[in-house]
């Protein structure tokens, strides 16, 4: 793995945009720290404050535990490389991530994963349940897209930003989870509460009968969750995760 160099790469960019690729490699090795990640595949993609459609994704190959805010790559919305960084993107990720980016202003950070438990719920007919207390925010703002293969047609892209809408958790039925936040601590928490309920799912399918939640308690959930992180969303557990990045996978931010 050939690895760039951070102070080059920083001279070379706005503070913003550092301090963008400093976040999006902390949300990587944070996927990783959780067990979230595929080896090197799924993509987590962020936003450039200021530049319009320009936005950072992994370099394809690496390791999301090796991944730092000089190594990410900065391309347009036509998967066009805008640095001078030698390492290809997956074209799958940039075929879901460019499709959001597009259609959703506030789609600032989009958060893709094959985690084991989520790609199970995403297999079952149902969907999510309303069996946990993180499942009630999930269910308050969930949409699906149906499987139509590796995602490597630009003629999927309606459909994709068609199914999201507004919502911003997303089941890609077969596939996986994905989140759509305005900030990546907000993406990463979102996806936290997303992996959880599928989690718990899983393991109390195989228990015994379950106890549903009822939809009134669920149409309450998202002033519920705002009153909880007292409107702060990811800002909240972000500086914990950043802490505990730092003792477990330091060097996100070189």
């Amino acid at each position: 793995m050939s690895e760039w160099n951070g102070d080059k790469v920083k001279a070379s960019v706005s503070a913003e945009e550092w301090q963008t690729r400093v976040d999006l490699a902390a949300c990587y090795r944070a996927v990783a720290m959780m067990g979230w990640d595929d080896l090197v595949f799924t993509h987590i993609t962020a936003k450039i404050p200021g530049e319009g459609h320009h936005f950072l994704i992994n370099p394809y190959g690496f390791m999301f535990e090796e991944i730092t805010a000089s190594s990410l790559v900065k391309i347009d919305l036509a998967g066009n490389k805008l640095d001078d960084n030698p390492h290809p993107i997956n074209p799958a990720g940039f075929v879901i991530h460019s499709a959001i980016h597009t259609a959703r202003d506030d789609a600032k950070c989009v958060l893709h994963t094959h985690s084991l438990n989520g790609v199970a719920v995403s297999a079952q007919k149902g969907g999510v349940l309303p069996i946990s207390q993180q499942s009630i925010f999930v269910l308050a703002n969930l949409a699906y897209h149906s499987y139509e293969g590796v995602a490597l047609m630009d003629d999927e892209k309606p459909r994709l930003v068609a199914d999201l809408g507004a919502k911003n958790f997303f089941m890609l039925r077969n596939h996986g989870l994905l989140t759509v936040a305005p900030t990546i601590p907000d993406a990463f928490q979102l996806m936290y509460i997303f992996e959880a309920a599928c989690t718990i799912q899983v393991r109390a399918q195989a228990g015994g009968e379950l106890i549903p939640i009822p939809q009134a308690i669920i149409d309450n959930a998202a002033a519920q969750s705002r009153q909880v992180t007292r409107g702060q969303g990811g800002q909240l557990s972000w500086p914990g995760v950043l802490r505990r990045l730092q003792r477990r996978f330091p060097g996100f931010d070189s």
